[in-house]
């Protein structure tokens, strides 16, 4: 599978061939590309948000087989993307799991309105809120900068629960695995990698 940091280097170069509008991967899918993927042997598996502006292998420029791709509201985690998460990584052998967030992000606004007083989401929408709320919290929910910075804050939070789950802990303390965070640029296209 190679190590983290390979896969880490090749998540980011194929970033940069998107930003440079020179994609090796992006315009070729069909058919026959999704046959001549063969076996599945992802090198990473991505937690990103529902956001339509933000499609994880087209901004990675990757091909069939090569990322797996998990997407919540907000890149919230919970037991089945927790499972999802954990079944790649122990049975693919797969070594780099990074979180995506991104600007304007409209589950982190639903948390601000929230905890600003607003009108509390009903249904299962209120399960995304409440997973992103601790973030804005620690932010300060009246600091100009909120919503940046809570999804900044949520995103490494959410690096810091995958790092710490039973199944994860040893390997990244061994350099088996790498959990990182990152933030999605919607108007340059650039992902740019965070530091807890």
């Amino acid at each position: 599978m190679g190590s983290p940091r390979t896969a880490l280097a090749e998540l980011l170069a194929g970033n940069r061939r998107f930003v440079s509008g020179q994609p090796i991967h992006g315009h070729d899918v069909t058919a026959a590309a999704a046959a001549a993927s063969g076996d599945q042997q992802p090198y990473a598996v991505l937690l990103g948000c529902i956001d339509s502006r933000v499609p994880l292998e087209a901004i990675f420029d990757q091909t069939f087989g090569s990322i797996c791709v998990i997407r919540t509201g907000g890149h919230v985690l919970d037991r089945a993307v927790l499972g999802s998460i954990e079944y790649v990584v122990g049975e693919l052998g797969v070594p780099l799991v990074m979180v995506l967030g991104h600007e304007r992000c409209g589950a982190v606004a639903s948390a601000v309105e929230t905890l600003r007083g607003g009108r509390s989401p009903g249904g299962a929408l209120a399960h995304l809120v409440d997973r992103i709320a601790p973030a804005v919290t620690e932010v300060g929910v009246d600091d100009p900068a909120v919503h940046p910075l809570a999804v900044r804050r949520h995103v490494l939070r959410t690096v810091a629960a995958l790092r710490a789950d039973d199944l994860f802990a040893a390997q990244v303390a061994a350099g088996r695995l790498a959990v990182v965070g990152a933030l999605y640029d919607l108007a340059t296209g650039e992902v740019t990698l965070l530091e807890p």
